[in-house]
């Protein structure tokens, strides 16, 4: 049972979440950069909504050639390059980058992309979380997604 107190903080609650809700909908606008590879699939470069810029997983294709480079460190770079990219195209940045998602091939790079990683989040380090995956698309070594606030 709901007291007469408690149905109007419950009212508020309810319309304060479904009015966020709305403006997150709302606000939602494709992020394409000509800076990263084109997406290879049904899928956008990224999505900014609110105050966020949520990236798609990018591979390390060179978005002028559409090839990969060799090597994982090549590789690395080439994928934080383009993460890099499509969170400039929605408003963000590396330095406003608050979570990262890496996924390897073999999880014995782990220090060469740390290595590599330090050198592109110097300051305020994002939350992130690496794994190993069984594959990744066209084969590549590295996927890499984030997450930045406007």
């Amino acid at each position: 049972m709901i007291s007469g107190k408690t149905l109007p903080l419950l009212l508020a609650a309810t319309l304060l979440v479904s009015t966020a809700s709305l403006t997150f909908a709302a606000g939602r606008v494709v992020v394409a950069s000509p800076k990263a590879p084109k997406a290879i699939g049904p899928y956008s470069q990224g999505i900014a909504a609110g105050d966020f810029v949520f990236t798609s997983g990018q591979i390390p294709l060179n978005p002028d050639t559409n090839k990969m480079p060799e090597g994982i460190e090549a590789q690395a770079r080439q994928s934080l390059d383009n993460v890099r990219a499509v969170l400039e195209a929605g408003g963000s940045s590396l330095d406003k980058t608050v979570k990262v998602t890496i996924f390897l091939k073999d999880l014995n790079d782990f220090a060469k992309v740390n290595d590599i990683y330090g050198t592109y989040f110097t300051k305020n380090t994002p939350a992130r979380s690496c794994v190993q995956v069984a594959r990744i698309p066209r084969d590549a070594l590295i996927e890499i997604e984030a997450v930045g606030v406007k």
